[in-house]
């Protein structure tokens, strides 16, 4: 038996699911200086989260010319690399996950990363077969493309009225309504929560604990 409201199930990865917005806002904000940009400030760092690397390094530094894109790129995988072993999920999320699928659901990734960075971290031990389906950003289309969308809705074969997608981000929620799908927001990670009320999202949760209670009562 499927779920209730929704079949499909998609979240965002930074800032949703794993607590890294500070480590990436640093990791941008030195990539930055490296290249001879102006350091962007800490909202404007975390504004682009969850965009395509190119992009979101394009808008955070808009006095970097194009030809250094491939340098201040480099320069952001260089810091983030540094730190990877340092990332982890939020408390709660696997418990939130494991409910779920409990449930019956089906459990996406719709992330701006990379396919490589996602799939460094979906094989770690505690990552494996919480997820059926996953898309990135250099394999579809950066955010607020509605692509990764079409395409897990495509592969499920679920609706968009079936499929919620979760985020951190203005970019996630525009991403959910341009592919016609309902939302919910979190507070806890990249922008700031007085941002979502314009794309409606059906919900803004301000912890994990909070996401799992509205999911456990409303999907």
């Amino acid at each position: 038996m499927r779920p209730r409201r929704f079949d499909l199930i998609a979240f965002d990865w930074d800032g949703t699911l794993f607590d890294s917005t500070a480590i990436i806002v640093r990791c941008i904000q030195a990539a930055v200086v490296d290249v001879g940009g102006a350091r962007p400030s800490d909202r404007d760092a975390a504004w682009v989260i969850g965009m395509a690397l190119g992009q979101a390094l394009a808008h955070a530094a808009p006095d970097v010319p194009p030809e250094k894109y491939p340098a201040l790129g480099a320069r952001y995988r260089h810091y983030y690399n540094r730190h990877a072993e340092d990332l982890s999920l939020f408390d709660g999320v696997l418990p939130l996950l494991a409910d779920l699928r409990g449930r019956q659901h089906w459990l996406a990734v719709a992330t701006g990363k990379s396919r490589r960075g996602l799939d460094e971290l979906l094989v770690r031990p505690q990552m494996q077969g919480l997820f059926d389906g996953s898309r990135t950003a250099d394999e579809t289309a950066g955010k607020p493309d509605p692509r990764m969308l079409h395409e897990l809705m495509r592969e499920f074969g679920t609706e968009p009225e079936r499929t919620l997608m979760i985020g951190d981000t203005t970019h996630d929620l525009q991403m959910a309504a341009n592919a016609g799908c309902p939302s919910v927001a979190v507070s806890y990670g990249a922008h700031e929560p007085e941002g979502f009320a314009p794309l409606g999202p059906l919900a803004v949760a301000h912890s994990v604990r909070e996401l799992h209670d509205w999911l456990l009562e409303n999907a």
